[in-house]
């Protein structure tokens, strides 16, 4: 008897909206970060929710841009000094963070920042649409220009600090003192701009010391990308992560007493193949486009607005196309299952698409046409995958 052509009979189930591994907002997030850390500085309202970090006056946060867990533990010729420290991640865990979803830079930025998560900040993912206007907002490089203020309301925690009698300050690129994102994310206390990655290590270590208590900020930006552009696999790559860990021992040999220094990053990164199994191309796909008024988000974690009435039939479509591959929920679903938060402003509802799709294989769902830069990265992150979410807390005490 003929056997049964088991590759037409075999119906894979979609993902379902609740296996998706949440980030750990309360507990181990990157929100949860600057609150414990200004809990122990005695700022009033924080709490400190990392309950395995240990207070100390001074504090200093070098946030690596694009430099995930994943990606440190898999290069330890390249990285020796932070790889000397994977131990002491998390308080002596050995544990990372998670960023918060989406895992992008404007997001988790903002959740450090504020110590809120996405859906209170107002910033969940790279573009999304402004109920206002009914437009698509970046929140990296925020265009069309939007009202920072209207659009993320609360204060910092450096702000809070600032008025607490802590000494706060951010040690970062001179391009970013005055931009939009600085402004709802990371201001409060002083701003210094500096170049090159030694001066603002040698200027962080000044920073510290310049107060009794202290709450110092500094940040690189090349890892990010060097993997996006060539991948986090390329020499390239490799070169500035590298870099990245000459300056963090640079910055932990120079600690001023009573310091603890905390090296953590926005997010991790995967190399997507460049082929038709891999990319899906959204611009040349009829059945995921139709009913789709815009497309918001990042390859890997997209916000779907749909044309009004059709928001069931493009989560049903989306769901038979790419159910396999990506987490695909609706806007209601993803709130509930916690993916931005345990909780949701109202302010923030709208910004979140009709239907949310976050990749779990190593997959991208580009768009040629309306985002050719974007579409031609090598590296991606965005969604809830380990190689994405997990970041380090790497730290070093004096």
């Amino acid at each position: 008897m003929a056997q049964p052509n088991t590759a037409w009979d075999h119906h894979p189930e979609p993902l379902t909206v609740t296996s998706a591994p949440v980030p750990e907002y309360g507990s181990g997030s990157l929100a949860d970060l600057l609150p414990t850390l200004a809990a122990g500085l005695g700022v009033p309202g924080m709490t400190a929710a990392i309950s395995e970090l240990t207070s100390a006056d001074r504090n200093c946060v070098f946030l690596i841009d694009g430099l995930g867990w994943e990606q440190l533990r898999a290069h330890p010729e390249d990285a020796p000094f932070m790889t000397s420290l994977l131990a002491t991640s998390r308080g002596g865990t050995g544990r990372p963070l998670t960023a918060g979803y989406p895992a992008t830079t404007a997001t988790s930025l903002a959740s450090v920042g504020t110590g809120l998560p996405p859906g209170v900040h107002g910033l969940p993912g790279y573009t999304v649409r402004n109920p206002d206007t009914g437009e698509l907002m970046n929140q990296l490089r925020w265009q069309p220009w939007t009202p920072p203020g209207p659009w993320q309301p609360y204060p910092t925690v450096f702000q809070l600090a600032h008025q607490a009698g802590v000494h706060a300050a951010q040690v970062s690129s001179p391009t970013f003192e005055n931009t939009p994102l600085t402004r709802v994310a990371l201001s409060g206390g002083t701003f210094l701009g500096r170049l090159t990655g030694e001066d603002r290590m040698d200027l962080a270590a000044e920073q510290l010391a310049a107060g009794d208590r202290s709450l110092v900020y500094t940040y690189f930006a090349e890892v990010d990308g060097a993997g996006h552009r060539f991948g986090v696999d390329s020499d390239t790559w490799r070169g500035q992560l590298m870099y990245a860990d000459r300056l963090v021992q640079r910055l932990a040999e120079q600690l001023p007493p009573r310091s603890a220094l905390y090296v953590t990053a926005d997010h991790g990164m995967i190399d997507v193949p460049f082929d038709e199994d891999h990319r899906i191309d959204f611009d040349e796909d009829w059945e995921l486009s139709a009913g789709v008024a815009l497309l918001g988000g990042e390859g890997r974690a997209r916000h779907v607005y749909a044309v009004p009435g059709a928001s069931n039939d493009v989560l049903t479509c989306w769901r038979e196309v790419l159910g396999e591959q990506f987490w695909v929920a609706s806007r209601d679903e993803a709130i509930a299952a916690g993916w931005f938060g345990p909780k949701i402003d109202e302010r923030v509802y709208g910004r979140i698409g009709d239907v949310v799709a976050a990749a779990r294989d190593d997959v991208l769902l580009i768009a040629s046409e309306r985002e050719p830069k974007e579409s031609a990265m090598v590296g991606n992150h965005g969604s809830m995958t380990p190689a994405e979410q997990l970041v380090p807390l790497l730290e070093v005490r004096s």
